[in-house]
Protein backbone atom coordinates (compact mmCIF):
# COMPACT_ATOMS: atom_id res chain seq x y z
CA UNK A 1 0.00 0.00 0.00
CA UNK A 2 1.43 3.43 -0.90
CA UNK A 3 2.63 5.38 2.13
CA UNK A 4 2.04 9.04 2.84
CA UNK A 5 4.98 10.42 0.88
CA UNK A 6 3.57 8.86 -2.30
CA UNK A 7 0.22 10.60 -1.84
CA UNK A 8 1.87 13.97 -1.21
CA UNK A 9 3.98 13.59 -4.36
CA UNK A 10 0.85 12.67 -6.29
CA UNK A 11 -1.04 15.69 -4.93
CA UNK A 12 1.77 17.99 -6.08
CA UNK A 13 1.82 16.37 -9.52
CA UNK A 14 -1.95 16.64 -9.96
CA UNK A 15 -1.94 20.27 -8.85
CA UNK A 16 0.94 21.13 -11.16
CA UNK A 17 -0.72 19.46 -14.14
CA UNK A 18 -4.38 20.40 -13.67
CA UNK A 19 -4.56 23.16 -11.05
CA UNK A 20 -6.57 26.18 -12.19
CA UNK A 21 -7.70 24.48 -15.39
CA UNK A 22 -11.03 23.21 -16.68
CA UNK A 23 -10.75 19.46 -17.21
CA UNK A 24 -12.64 16.70 -18.92
CA UNK A 25 -13.76 14.18 -16.34
CA UNK A 26 -14.86 10.69 -17.35
CA UNK A 27 -15.19 7.18 -16.02
CA UNK A 28 -14.31 4.72 -18.80
CA UNK A 29 -15.00 1.82 -16.46
CA UNK A 30 -18.39 3.29 -15.56
CA UNK A 31 -18.32 3.00 -11.77
CA UNK A 32 -17.79 6.77 -11.33
CA UNK A 33 -19.83 7.84 -14.35
CA UNK A 34 -22.59 9.79 -12.58
CA UNK A 35 -20.17 11.86 -10.50
CA UNK A 36 -17.85 12.33 -13.47
CA UNK A 37 -20.71 13.83 -15.47
CA UNK A 38 -21.32 16.37 -12.69
CA UNK A 39 -17.65 17.42 -12.69
CA UNK A 40 -16.97 17.36 -16.42
CA UNK A 41 -15.81 20.78 -17.64
CA UNK A 42 -15.20 22.12 -14.13
CA UNK A 43 -11.92 23.62 -12.99
CA UNK A 44 -9.57 21.75 -10.69
CA UNK A 45 -8.41 24.04 -7.90
CA UNK A 46 -5.75 21.82 -6.37
CA UNK A 47 -5.05 18.39 -4.92
CA UNK A 48 -4.21 17.78 -1.29
CA UNK A 49 -3.13 14.77 0.78
CA UNK A 50 -3.78 13.92 4.41
CA UNK A 51 -1.93 10.74 5.27
CA UNK A 52 -3.08 8.12 2.78
CA UNK A 53 -6.17 10.10 1.77
CA UNK A 54 -6.11 12.19 -1.40
CA UNK A 55 -8.58 14.95 -2.25
CA UNK A 56 -8.81 16.56 -5.69
CA UNK A 57 -10.60 19.87 -5.20
CA UNK A 58 -12.96 21.26 -7.84
CA UNK A 59 -14.74 24.59 -8.02
CA UNK A 60 -17.98 24.68 -6.07
CA UNK A 61 -16.42 23.06 -2.98
CA UNK A 62 -16.54 19.60 -4.50
CA UNK A 63 -13.83 17.03 -3.92
CA UNK A 64 -12.92 13.66 -5.38
CA UNK A 65 -11.82 11.55 -2.42
CA UNK A 66 -9.33 8.84 -3.38
CA UNK A 67 -7.81 6.10 -1.26
CA UNK A 68 -5.50 3.93 -3.34
CA UNK A 69 -5.61 0.94 -1.01
CA UNK A 70 -3.33 -1.99 -1.79
CA UNK A 71 -3.60 -2.00 -5.55
CA UNK A 72 -4.63 1.48 -6.66
CA UNK A 73 -2.65 3.57 -9.13
CA UNK A 74 -3.21 7.18 -10.18
CA UNK A 75 -0.88 7.76 -13.12
CA UNK A 76 -0.34 11.32 -14.38
CA UNK A 77 0.89 11.90 -17.94
CA UNK A 78 1.75 15.45 -18.99
CA UNK A 79 3.08 16.73 -22.29
CA UNK A 80 1.80 13.85 -24.41
CA UNK A 81 1.07 14.14 -28.13
CA UNK A 82 -2.56 13.00 -27.88
CA UNK A 83 -4.97 11.32 -25.50
CA UNK A 84 -4.73 7.54 -25.77
CA UNK A 85 -7.69 5.22 -25.39
CA UNK A 86 -8.12 4.04 -21.80
CA UNK A 87 -6.39 0.76 -20.99
CA UNK A 88 -7.76 -1.56 -18.32
CA UNK A 89 -10.28 -0.69 -15.63
CA UNK A 90 -9.96 3.12 -15.51
CA UNK A 91 -12.31 4.33 -12.78
CA UNK A 92 -11.54 8.03 -13.30
CA UNK A 93 -9.81 9.99 -16.04
CA UNK A 94 -8.90 13.67 -15.80
CA UNK A 95 -7.81 15.24 -19.06
CA UNK A 96 -6.93 18.52 -20.76
CA UNK A 97 -6.49 18.57 -24.52
CA UNK A 98 -5.31 21.43 -26.70
CA UNK A 99 -3.48 19.71 -29.51
CA UNK A 100 -2.92 22.96 -31.43
CA UNK A 101 -0.99 24.39 -28.50
CA UNK A 102 0.67 21.07 -27.83
CA UNK A 103 -0.91 20.98 -24.40
CA UNK A 104 -2.27 17.50 -23.70
CA UNK A 105 -2.29 15.78 -20.32
CA UNK A 106 -4.29 13.11 -18.55
CA UNK A 107 -4.42 11.13 -15.34
CA UNK A 108 -5.95 7.66 -15.00
CA UNK A 109 -7.09 6.11 -11.71
CA UNK A 110 -7.27 2.32 -11.46
CA UNK A 111 -7.90 -0.15 -8.66
CA UNK A 112 -8.54 2.35 -5.88
CA UNK A 113 -10.36 1.33 -2.71
CA UNK A 114 -12.19 4.67 -2.65
CA UNK A 115 -13.17 7.05 -5.43
CA UNK A 116 -16.06 9.24 -4.36
CA UNK A 117 -17.41 12.72 -4.96
CA UNK A 118 -17.75 14.42 -1.56
CA UNK A 119 -18.65 17.79 -0.10
CA UNK A 120 -16.34 19.92 2.02
CA UNK A 121 -18.15 18.74 5.15
CA UNK A 122 -17.61 15.12 4.16
CA UNK A 123 -13.96 15.81 3.40
CA UNK A 124 -13.51 17.50 6.76
CA UNK A 125 -15.09 14.50 8.50
CA UNK A 126 -12.52 12.16 6.91
CA UNK A 127 -9.69 14.48 7.99
CA UNK A 128 -11.08 14.71 11.52
CA UNK A 129 -10.88 10.93 11.87
CA UNK A 130 -7.23 10.93 10.85
CA UNK A 131 -4.24 11.39 13.07
CA UNK A 132 -1.60 14.07 12.46
CA UNK A 133 0.34 13.79 9.21
CA UNK A 134 4.12 14.34 9.59
CA UNK A 135 4.21 15.86 6.10
CA UNK A 136 1.76 18.64 6.89
CA UNK A 137 3.07 21.87 8.42
CA UNK A 138 -0.10 22.19 10.52
CA UNK A 139 0.31 18.74 12.10
CA UNK A 140 0.20 18.49 15.90
CA UNK A 141 2.25 15.52 17.19
CA UNK A 142 0.71 15.90 20.66
CA UNK A 143 -2.55 14.52 19.25
CA UNK A 144 -0.83 11.23 18.47
CA UNK A 145 1.02 11.28 21.80
CA UNK A 146 -2.23 11.52 23.76
CA UNK A 147 -3.35 8.27 22.16
CA UNK A 148 0.01 6.52 22.47
CA UNK A 149 0.70 7.36 26.11
CA UNK A 150 -2.62 5.87 27.24
CA UNK A 151 -2.51 2.71 25.16
CA UNK A 152 -1.53 -0.82 26.15
CA UNK A 153 -1.31 -1.69 22.45
CA UNK A 154 2.13 -2.28 20.92
CA UNK A 155 3.81 0.74 19.42
CA UNK A 156 4.26 -1.25 16.21
CA UNK A 157 0.49 -1.35 15.84
CA UNK A 158 -0.17 2.21 16.96
CA UNK A 159 2.18 3.64 14.32
CA UNK A 160 0.09 1.94 11.62
CA UNK A 161 -3.26 3.10 13.03
CA UNK A 162 -4.26 5.96 10.72
CA UNK A 163 -6.46 7.46 13.42
CA UNK A 164 -3.33 7.82 15.59
CA UNK A 165 -0.81 8.83 12.95
CA UNK A 166 -1.62 9.50 9.29
CA UNK A 167 0.54 8.33 6.42
CA UNK A 168 2.82 5.77 8.06
CA UNK A 169 2.82 2.34 6.46
CA UNK A 170 4.77 -0.85 6.96
CA UNK A 171 8.10 0.44 5.65
CA UNK A 172 8.25 3.62 7.71
CA UNK A 173 6.92 1.72 10.74
CA UNK A 174 9.67 -0.91 10.62
CA UNK A 175 12.44 1.56 9.88
CA UNK A 176 11.42 4.16 12.45
CA UNK A 177 11.33 1.56 15.21
CA UNK A 178 14.77 0.31 14.22
CA UNK A 179 16.28 3.78 14.11
CA UNK A 180 15.01 4.36 17.66
CA UNK A 181 16.01 0.92 18.97
CA UNK A 182 12.44 0.10 19.89
CA UNK A 183 10.88 -3.36 19.82
CA UNK A 184 7.61 -3.44 17.84
CA UNK A 185 5.71 -5.06 20.74
CA UNK A 186 6.61 -2.43 23.31
CA UNK A 187 3.36 -1.05 24.82
CA UNK A 188 2.64 2.51 23.76
CA UNK A 189 2.09 3.70 27.32
CA UNK A 190 5.69 2.79 28.28
CA UNK A 191 7.17 5.41 25.95
CA UNK A 192 8.41 8.73 27.32
CA UNK A 193 7.33 11.93 25.65
CA UNK A 194 10.93 12.69 24.67
CA UNK A 195 11.16 9.38 22.85
CA UNK A 196 7.97 10.13 20.96
CA UNK A 197 9.09 13.62 19.96
CA UNK A 198 12.39 12.23 18.67
CA UNK A 199 10.48 9.66 16.62
CA UNK A 200 8.13 12.32 15.27
CA UNK A 201 10.98 14.64 14.27
CA UNK A 202 12.69 11.72 12.55
CA UNK A 203 9.51 10.86 10.65
CA UNK A 204 9.14 14.46 9.47
CA UNK A 205 12.63 14.36 7.95
CA UNK A 206 12.42 10.82 6.54
CA UNK A 207 9.04 11.32 4.91
CA UNK A 208 9.99 14.72 3.48
CA UNK A 209 12.99 13.03 1.91
CA UNK A 210 10.62 10.38 0.56
CA UNK A 211 8.56 13.09 -1.14
CA UNK A 212 11.70 14.60 -2.64
CA UNK A 213 13.21 11.34 -3.91
CA UNK A 214 10.08 9.30 -4.60
CA UNK A 215 11.38 6.35 -2.58
CA UNK A 216 12.04 5.41 1.04
CA UNK A 217 15.67 5.61 2.16
CA UNK A 218 16.23 5.22 5.90
CA UNK A 219 19.87 4.21 6.40
CA UNK A 220 22.29 6.71 7.89
CA UNK A 221 25.35 7.79 5.87
CA UNK A 222 27.63 5.27 7.58
CA UNK A 223 25.35 2.39 6.52
CA UNK A 224 24.94 3.14 2.82
CA UNK A 225 26.25 0.57 0.30
CA UNK A 226 29.14 2.89 -0.57
CA UNK A 227 30.17 3.38 3.07
CA UNK A 228 29.90 -0.32 3.93
CA UNK A 229 31.20 -1.73 0.66
CA UNK A 230 28.09 -3.88 0.22
CA UNK A 231 25.84 -4.38 -2.80
CA UNK A 232 22.86 -2.01 -3.05
CA UNK A 233 19.46 -3.34 -2.10
CA UNK A 234 17.47 -4.93 -4.89
CA UNK A 235 13.76 -4.87 -4.12
CA UNK A 236 10.67 -3.66 -5.95
CA UNK A 237 10.03 -1.23 -3.09
CA UNK A 238 13.39 0.47 -3.74
CA UNK A 239 15.46 2.45 -1.28
CA UNK A 240 18.04 1.46 1.33
CA UNK A 241 16.53 0.16 4.57
CA UNK A 242 17.64 -1.49 7.80
CA UNK A 243 15.07 -4.24 8.41
CA UNK A 244 12.05 -3.99 6.11
CA UNK A 245 11.75 -7.20 4.04
CA UNK A 246 15.27 -8.25 5.10
CA UNK A 247 14.25 -11.37 7.05
CA UNK A 248 17.25 -13.57 7.83
CA UNK A 249 19.76 -11.09 6.44
CA UNK A 250 22.44 -9.58 8.68
CA UNK A 251 21.66 -6.29 10.41
CA UNK A 252 23.73 -3.46 8.94
CA UNK A 253 24.61 -2.33 12.47
CA UNK A 254 25.25 -5.46 14.56
CA UNK A 255 25.19 -8.38 12.13
CA UNK A 256 22.32 -10.25 13.80
CA UNK A 257 19.76 -11.91 11.57
CA UNK A 258 16.71 -9.72 10.98
CA UNK A 259 13.49 -11.29 12.23
CA UNK A 260 9.89 -11.06 11.15
CA UNK A 261 6.51 -11.92 12.64
CA UNK A 262 2.88 -10.96 12.12
CA UNK A 263 1.41 -8.06 14.07
CA UNK A 264 -2.23 -7.14 13.50
CA UNK A 265 -2.29 -9.06 10.19
CA UNK A 266 0.80 -7.30 8.80
CA UNK A 267 4.41 -8.46 8.70
CA UNK A 268 6.68 -6.66 11.13
CA UNK A 269 10.47 -6.67 10.93
CA UNK A 270 13.10 -6.00 13.60
CA UNK A 271 16.63 -6.75 14.77
CA UNK A 272 16.64 -8.77 18.03
CA UNK A 273 19.88 -7.18 19.25
CA UNK A 274 19.35 -3.55 18.23
CA UNK A 275 15.67 -3.69 19.27
CA UNK A 276 15.59 -5.85 22.41
CA UNK A 277 12.34 -6.93 24.03
CA UNK A 278 11.09 -4.22 26.35
CA UNK A 279 11.06 -5.06 30.06
CA UNK A 280 9.54 -2.58 32.46
CA UNK A 281 11.62 -1.49 35.45
CA UNK A 282 8.48 -0.66 37.36
CA UNK A 283 7.92 -2.49 40.61
CA UNK A 284 5.27 -5.17 40.15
Amino acid sequence: MPEGHTLHRLARELTGTFGGRAVRVSSPQGRFAEAAALLDGSAVLDADAWGKQLFVGFEGERFVHVHLGLYGKFDVHAGVAELPDPVGQVRLRLAVEDTLAGDVAYADLRGATTCALVTRAQRDAVVARSGPDPLRPDADPSRAWERIRRSRSPIGGLLMDQSVLAGVGNVYRAELLFRHRMHPLRPGRTLRVGQWRAMWDDLVELMAEGVRLGRIDTVRPEHTPEAMGRPPRRDDHGGEVYVYRRTGQPCHVCGSAVRTDVLQARNVFWCPRCQPTFRSRAVQ
